[in-house]
């Protein structure tokens, strides 16, 4: 059985570095390894450096990511925006060291790559914003878009950083993006208020 014996191992390296990067993002191989059950030799035949496998979760996170946007939708551009740092929020909140690795670091490049299809959501979603008169702005969508991104990044590294309750970071995550495209507080805290499918719906 030596192949599911691989297969077993690889993936036990993967859930590892999640839980071990998640405490601690400069996480060691040996640290990985030894919470696989693996010696760090034995890391070597599945990835060739700490860097291969941290990718890997990266990539793993960002599909993961990806589905739990698919498909969603909401008729207001605004409120769509802060469903789609909800949802952000709710997936990194169990692969929080990609909000860590998205704003620093040698694999930051590599971060933002992997999440490109959830910047073309963000940028399409401002757009029609922008189009509709839902976000007045006179900065251009693309641009916007990346600020938005770049707020919503922030945020979520400072609330995993600072290991906020979930609840707390979803809402602080969502008011970070509507205050980037334009909103105040004030109204930001109503549409969030206003709208149930925004209430998070995780545990602590």
């Amino acid at each position: 059985m030596p192949r599911r014996d691989a297969t077993q191992n690889h993936a036990a390296l993967i859930i590892a570095a999640r839980i071990e990067l998640n405490l601690d993002p400069d996480a060691s191989l040996e640290a990985i390894a030894a919470r696989a059950g693996l010696s760090r030799r034995a890391v070597y035949g599945h990835f060739a450096t700490r860097d291969e496998l941290v990718k890997q979760v990266i990539t793993l996170g960002a599909e993961r990511i990806t589905a739990a946007l698919d498909g969603l939708h909401h008729a207001d551009p605004v409120a769509r925006l802060a469903l789609i740092a909800s949802r952000l929020w709710h997936e990194v909140s169990e692969v929080r060291v990609m909000a860590v690795f998205a704003t620093r670091g040698a694999l930051q490049h590599h971060t933002a790559s992997a999440l490109g299809p959830i910047r073309r959501l963000v940028q399409d979603t401002i757009a029609e914003g922008l189009a509709t008169g839902a976000i007045v702005s006179e900065i251009p969508a693309d641009l916007l878009a990346r600020l938005v991104e770049d707020a919503a990044l922030s945020a979520l590294a400072q609330a995993t950083s600072h290991r906020l309750p979930a609840s707390t970071a979803n809402r602080i995550v969502m008011l970070h993006a509507l205050g980037t495209v334009g909103l105040s507080s004030t109204a930001a805290a109503r549409l969030i208020d206003d709208n149930p499918e925004l209430a998070w719906k995780g545990s602590r």
